[in-house]
């Protein structure tokens, strides 16, 4: 039997008519290895029957309970049929990178039907060069970033030649309590919520310093501060900076629309620069990320004069729940961006300076504040008010301006059907909430691959800003200084890629 956590349950809720809450990615494959030099939808369902068994997210469908009194629960699915989940498409010619956006924003716009598994997958042909594409989405409420990866990894190779796979073992089957179960279940965690919520209640408020919007309230840090005293908190930690987040285009109620972009920068060129300044790689993203959005907003006369604020999706899974693919295990960093400041270099310090400090305060008190805050309202509520909850931060002050999310992924080639998989771009989740732009990349084989997802109400031209993004590493390669010389590798790196980009205006 397995449940919905309070968290499971916000993303699941927090769905509308504008919202769809799905983790997602495009993977473009060189199929020149595959049987027949091609990958097809039927080769595509024959691995995943043969594979199913180690994704267990995508095996099970909720079950609700009666009334909305408690969370649903995950079960699975006697109908269940790949072949459901599998659908195929074809570009129109040429079949660029702009109409491989247009044809990913569109399916990512649409919500999951939840009378079957959460997850579906859109092989994309006919992109230019003879490659593929395939579009990937899993309900959020099911996996993170983390489980999200494990999941895609149950279905790639080291080789062209597919792994032998050992079949499924007799194991217990997920399903969900019945009736009487499921509402003795909603009765007693009805009763004992308040002790829960008032749990919860205080470990929120340790860590009221680091929540969006809570941070700004008169007196938040010495409330936060004296908390963790009385909770017998001995450590010392950094003091966050002001975590207000200012009024910009990105933020506001969004459309149902959705548009994508993506590209990728050599991830020799980011180390390069971690190195040349005592950084890290993540340090250097959001370096890369203030620039683009300075970029983006001065050209349009919105650039506020303090930092944008971000939130940075962070795993919090222990040893003993690695193993564990339903379900979220995260929590957030929020934090500056230097988008204020003139100065390339000025600007890649201060967000290395930003990013330590909110990483020492994160490993001091590793803060669970989205688990908790979510716990703290009862299951009924959360189904019914989630929604307006959303649109109404969206109308006040900004909780945050976007999200930025960094996962790491394996350095050497991987295929799937024989596929080489030369790139692959993430995609993430926008909210009234959390603003209509989301950054996220993937670092893969050599390069680090950016998906950036808006709504085209608040960002009209998507492409440009991955320009920016190019430029910026650009200007923090000038910075570094010339290259070393190359010592001899066994491949070469991927070149930079993306879509259409605009000129710079002079």
């Amino acid at each position: 039997m397995r449940q919905l956590t309070p968290l499971d349950a916000q993303f699941l809720h927090a769905e509308s008519a504008t919202t769809a809450v799905h983790v997602a990615g495009v993977a473009v494959l060189d199929p020149s290895g595959a049987p027949d030099g091609r990958i097809t939808r039927e080769s595509l369902i024959g691995l995943l029957r043969e594979r199913i068994h180690l994704a267990p997210a995508l095996r099970l469908r909720l079950v609700s309970v009666p009334f909305g009194l408690d969370h649903p629960y995950w079960t699975e699915d006697p109908a269940f049929d790949v072949a459901r989940h599998v659908h195929e498409t074809t570009l129109p010619m040429p079949g660029d990178e702009s109409q491989l956006a247009e044809a990913v924003a569109r399916l990512h716009e649409r919500r999951l039907d939840r009378r079957h598994p959460l997850w579906e997958m859109h092989l994309i042909q006919g992109l230019t060069g003879g490659r593929a594409a395939l579009y990937a989405k899993v309900h959020h409420c099911a996996i993170d970033g983390v489980s999200g990866a494990e999941t895609l990894a149950a279905l790639l190779d080291l080789t062209p030649e597919p792994r032998t796979v050992e079949p499924p073992q007799e194991e217990a089957r997920t399903t969900a309590p019945g009736l009487v179960t499921m509402l003795a279940g909603a009765v007693t965690r009805s009763a004992t919520h308040p002790l829960r919520a008032l749990r919860s209640l205080g470990r929120a408020v340790a860590d009221l310093d680091a929540i969006p919007v809570a941070a700004t309230l008169p007196g938040a840090r010495l409330l936060a501060a004296t908390t963790r005293v009385i909770r017998g908190e001995t450590k010392t930690l950094p003091a966050l900076p002001s975590l207000a987040a200012p009024r910009t285009p990105f933020n506001g109620p969004i459309s149902a629309g959705r548009r994508f972009s993506y590209g990728s920068v050599p991830l020799a060129d980011i180390r390069r620069v971690a190195r040349t300044f005592g950084m890290s790689v993540n340090d250097v993203v959001m370096a890369l990320c203030s620039s683009a959005l300075r970029s983006w907003l001065k050209e349009r006369g919105a650039l506020p004069d303090r930092p944008l604020i971000a939130a940075v999706p962070v795993s919090v899974r222990t040893r003993d729940r690695a193993g564990v693919t339903v379900g979220n295990q995260i929590s957030a960093m929020v934090a500056p961006m230097p988008t204020d400041v003139a100065d390339p270099l000025e600007r890649l310090r201060t967000a290395g300076a930003v990013m330590r400090t909110a990483k020492r305060r994160f490993a001091g008190s590793p803060s669970a504040w989205p688990s908790e805050l979510t716990s703290m309202v009862p299951a009924p509520v959360t189904a019914l008010a989630t929604p307006a909850l959303f649109r109404l931060a969206a109308l006040g002050a900004p909780p945050v301006n976007l999200i930025v999310s960094n996962v790491p992924g394996p350095q050497f080639p991987l295929y799937l059907c024989g596929a080489r998989l030369l790139g692959y771009y993430p995609m993430s989740v926008l909210s009234d909430a959390t603003g209509g732009l989301s950054i996220t990349c993937f670092s893969y084989d050599g390069s680090l691959d950016f998906g950036l997802v808006a709504c085209p109400e608040r960002v009209e031209d998507v492409w440009r800003l991955m320009g920016h993004l190019q430029e910026a590493m650009d200007e923090l390669l000038e910075l570094a200084g010339p290259a070393p010389a190359p010592a001899p590798a066994a491949r070469p790196e991927r070149a930079a890629t993306g879509g259409p980009v605009e000129p710079s205006p002079v």
